[in-house]
């Protein structure tokens, strides 16, 4: 090659490079390496090389990468070996060398496309095949736009395999563990294949559009949840899982995206909103974006950028689904992602909200973002991508309605409740809860948060028929009803309950009026799916009751554990209420609280010490606290360098009020923080787990 100078072999200094691109973690058998940040390979000739330098001169390194690279859409980059290399640009820069090898120190520009690169030399007319490699984002470069400058939060949101989601109520958080496994293998394959499908299903064919960290979210939102192009993963009614894995089985990611693939991207049943932000977090750390889950509860959903909603009920307090696409859920989960964004005020930099969830939108593809989190706090709705819809989400105010036997309705005095309460996310380096509500909106009732609802209602008025994709008018600015001072009424309960105790309910009523008053009062308690969509009415009960003129009238209400034997649903949630009529003016006062259920006990224990390689012993033991044995109970086992893939044993039967004992031998491979997981599932009982993290002593 080239006047005698051929290549024998390229060594690509692989476990040294990936150690310092923090990917050894993803492999230790190839180069996996990040942009903006040089790499060492060292190249090895057939013969000796006499005057290096002259060679130099005419000697090239040319990376080549796209989706199919060697036709007309690929990128290909040609660089010349020197003395010095440029790290802003491609550049090979000659570190040692000797008669046989050249060692090169390889640098990528912070903003080079991501992908699948393809190396050679070229001397003379005649190139060579040196290898191939993979190039991520890097959080750790400051001229990347995902650069995150903390070190504790680069661990945490690329290199943290484990995780957890918040379900359950604002009042009761509720976490769920998770496996993201963006590191097991084949992984990083997996998401360059998604990735690219997402491109194509956005008409996106240029191959530089994968330097930027926006158009990578976009491409990878559209296939998390997109039935009609091999997506990721089916949606369905809650509840309606046959044929599928239902949600709340899920345990990590990776069992979805291996199946995703070998189904020949046919989409993986069954997912709902946290399985679709847990996977997106799983492929965006992969491919280097700083990413988090986040939750938020009473979440308003597809309002269309409205600032309100509506809940509708009968006279008994049961709520209706009248209207199938705009209510308020329990809770709703949707990712974070870290980046600078590049033709924006750099005011919008930092987190970007992105919603794989689909949404029902006037135009544009149906997920949402990547919308800068400094741009929904100030209700800046003109900003890309989607602002609107995720201000409205957070910010509508609900209505709560009455439907009449005639079918009319009637406003429900007291029944109003505010939006986007107690938005939560996992600390950095503990599995503490972080409210970060403060970073979406201003205090409920303070002044500054009613500047920036009037602001957003400016802009959006203002923007008409502008052509950005955050251009939808909100329909309306919610105006609180005018409610009359007559009667009031108040419950409370637990914010979590136990599953097989009773539930205690408090309310008190007051009668502000002159005289007394004759009223009618319903108290019920219904479960509910997560997205508001009642399950069942699991009791009821009416009271008459004349209320003394400013007489506080209090009412303790026990209502039996023979509701737990009933349709509960995965999420476990109850929605309370209780209707008061006044018989004489016939207006209707609502209070509504929602409570999560507890699991039983399902508790681990593991050894104080354990080291690695040293065969170990869990002990998990369920509690079942029903009046009713549980059948048929197999638990799952799962965990990363503690067990090899996932364990399934038989426990049959447990009985009435008893506790039963697993014992789970084990053999630690992986030294550091480790997590044990453990799933129950029996025919009583929907999405028990439990989990246990542990520090596993290097052999």
């Amino acid at each position: 090659m080239g006047q005698g100078l051929s290549v024998k072999k390229c060594d690509f200094k692989i476990p040294m490079n990936n150690n310092n691109h923090h990917t050894e973690e993803i492999s230790t058998e190839r180069l996996i390496v990040r942009r903006g940040q040089p790499f060492t390979i060292t190249v090895s000739f057939s013969a000796p090389v006499h005057n290096y330098l002259q060679r130099m001169k005419r000697t090239f390194l040319i990376a080549q990468t796209g989706p199919h690279p060697s036709k007309a859409d690929e990128i290909q980059t040609e660089f010349p070996i020197s003395s010095l290399g440029d790290q802003k640009q491609w550049s090979a820069a000659l570190e040692e060398q000797d008669l046989c090898s050249w060692t090169l120190s390889v640098n990528t520009p912070a903003s080079a496309p991501i992908g699948q690169y393809t190396l050679l030399l070229r001397a003379s007319q005649s190139s060579h095949l040196l290898g191939k490699f993979t190039l991520l984002f890097n959080p750790w470069c400051q001229d990347d736009e995902v650069f995150l400058p903390n070190e504790a939060q680069r661990q945490e949101y690329i290199l943290n395999q484990e995780g957890v989601i918040y379900w359950g109520t604002e009042n009761a958080a509720v976490a769920q563990p998770w496996d993201f496994g963006q590191f097991e293998e084949g992984i990083v394959d997996i998401c360059f294949t998604l990735l690219c499908l997402g491109e194509h299903h956005q008409g996106a064919k240029d191959a530089t559009q994968r330097r930027s960290p926006v158009h990578v979210c976009r491409a990878v939102a559209a296939m998390l949840n997109c039935n009609e192009f091999k997506g990721i993963l089916a949606e369905c009614e809650a509840g309606q899982y046959s044929n599928g894995t239902p949600p709340s089985k899920w345990l990590g990611s990776s069992p979805i995206l291996r199946q995703w693939i070998a189904s020949e991207c046919r989409p993986v049943r069954y997912g709902q909103c946290w399985v679709f932000a847990a996977v997106m977090c799983s492929v965006l750390r992969c491919l280097g974006i700083p990413t988090r889950v986040v939750t938020g509860f009473t979440w308003a959903h597809n309002t269309k950028s409205s600032l309100s909603v509506d809940e509708y009920y009968d006279e008994d307090g049961t709520l209706l689904t009248q209207d199938k696409s705009a209510r308020v859920w329990t809770f709703h989960v949707w990712n974070e992602c870290w980046m600078a964004r590049a033709g924006l005020p750099p005011e919008y930099s930092g987190w970007q909200a992105l919603d794989a969830t689909c949404q029902e939108k006037s135009k544009g593809p149906s997920f949402c973002g990547p919308a800068p989190v400094h741009a929904i706090k100030e209700g800046d709705t003109e900003v890309d991508y989607d602002v609107c819809y995720f201000f409205a989400a957070i910010n509508a105010k609900c209505q709560v309605w009455i439907q009449k036997e005639d079918d009319t309705l009637k406003p429900a005095f007291g029944g109003t409740k505010y939006i986007g309460n107690n938005i939560s996310t996992k600390s950095v380096g503990s599995e503490r809860c972080e409210d970060i509500t403060h970073n979406y909106k201003y205090p409920e009732g303070s002044l500054k948060e009613k500047e920036v609802l009037d602001k957003a209602y400016r802009n959006t008025k203002k923007l008409g028929t502008a052509t950005s994709s955050s251009s939808t008018q909100f329909s309306s600015i919610p105006i609180a009803l005018e409610e009359p001072v007559n009667l009031s009424i108040h419950l409370q309960s637990s914010s979590s309950l136990q599953l097989g105790q009773d539930i205690p309910l408090s309310i008190e009523m007051f009668n502000h009026s002159g005289g007394e008053k004759a009223t009618h009062l319903v108290v019920g308690v219904q479960s509910l799916h997560y997205n508001g969509v009642p399950i069942s009415q699991l009791w009821k009960e009416d009271f008459q009751f004349n209320l003394q003129s400013n007489e506080v009238h209090s009412l303790r209400i026990f209502v039996p554990n023979s509701w737990c034997g009933k349709e509960l649903g995965e999420n476990h949630l109850l929605r309370l209420t209780a209707v008061l009529r006044d018989e004489d003016s016939c207006y209707i006062y609502l209070a509504q609280e929602e409570i999560s259920v507890s699991d039983p006990l399902l508790t681990i224990e593991l050894p104080k010490t354990m080291v690695q390689y040293q065969p170990s012993t869990a002990r998990i033991s369920l509690l079942n606290p029903l009046p009713e044995p549980l059948e048929q109970c197999v638990v799952a086992v799962a965990g990363r360098g503690l067990i090899y893939r996932q364990r399934k044993y038989r426990l049959g039967s447990v009985q009435a009020k008893s506790i039963q004992e697993l014992q789970i031998p084990f053999t630690p491979t992986r030294a550091g923080p480790r997590r044990l997981t453990a799933q129950l599932t029996c025919p009583q009982l929907q999405n028990l787990k439990s989990y246990r993290t542990t520090d596993i002593a290097a052999a």
